[in-house]
């Protein structure tokens, strides 16, 4: 009787005596990671994961601060500006206007005298991080080291957004603003409201101001949100 090689269990490699176990009980497991290298591969995974978030998100903020473009930016001359309300006229206007103008020439010359003096005596002053001043001492002193530190060298732009009288003697300003060394910057990053009042000796002074730092993206993200919240003139 012959025997066939292609089923002979003893001449098979892989079922005969030699062959080496294809697995099951008898089949000895593979050893467990290390916690080291488990760690190694939980942090590598990590990276990863933070690397494209990070992408994204960076993707994400650029297009939103390329898709933003304002409508309304201001005139970058007061006297252009009509007045709105009722009490008073171009005259006045002209004569608020100056005031700002006077601001301007103050900030740029570093002057912390002739730039308090446009203030009232008691007026008030919110910078864009929050520091309230109270008081024309207050806001010259806090300007004179400004003046001499953080804004040292710069100059003031603007562009008016309104002019609104409330009354014979009382004005109420807003405007982009932004400080600048150089050239003028095109687009101005932050928004700001004065009141005026006329006093006693017939001058205008501010008697509060109040600076915002605007946020593109963060706006741009919201209009997307709720479009409800986009001003009218900006629709």
């Amino acid at each position: 009787m012959t025997t066939d090689l292609a089923t002979d269990p003893t001449t098979d490699p892989t079922t005969g005596p030699g062959a080496a176990p294809r697995g099951g009980a008898g089949t000895p497991a593979a050893p467990p990671a290390s916690p080291r290298r488990r760690r190694r591969t939980l942090k590598r995974a990590l990276i990863t994961t933070a690397l494209a978030l990070g992408v994204t998100a960076g993707g994400g903020y650029l297009w939103l601060d390329s898709t933003l473009e304002l409508k309304v930016t201001g005139a970058a001359e007061c006297t252009a500006v009509a007045p709105a309300g009722t009490g008073s006229g171009t005259g006045d206007r002209d004569a608020v206007c100056g005031v700002l103008s006077s601001l301007t020439s103050a900030w740029g010359a570093a002057d912390a005298d002739a730039y308090g003096a446009l203030f009232t005596q008691d007026a008030t002053y919110t910078t864009y991080v929050g520091t309230h001043y109270q008081g024309r001492g207050d806001i010259t002193e806090a300007h004179r080291a400004l003046f001499g530190g953080f804004v040292k060298g710069t100059k003031l732009a603007d562009s008016v957004l309104g002019i609104r009288f409330l009354g014979p003697d009382a004005a109420v300003v807003t405007s982009r603003g932004d400080t600048y060394t150089g050239g003028r910057p095109q687009e101005l990053s932050k928004v700001q409201t004065y009141t005026l009042a006329r006093e006693g000796d017939g001058r205008w002074r501010i008697a509060a101001f109040q600076n915002t730092q605007r946020r593109p993206v963060m706006e741009k993200a919201s209009f997307l949100l709720s479009p409800g919240t986009v001003p009218g003139a900006e629709k």
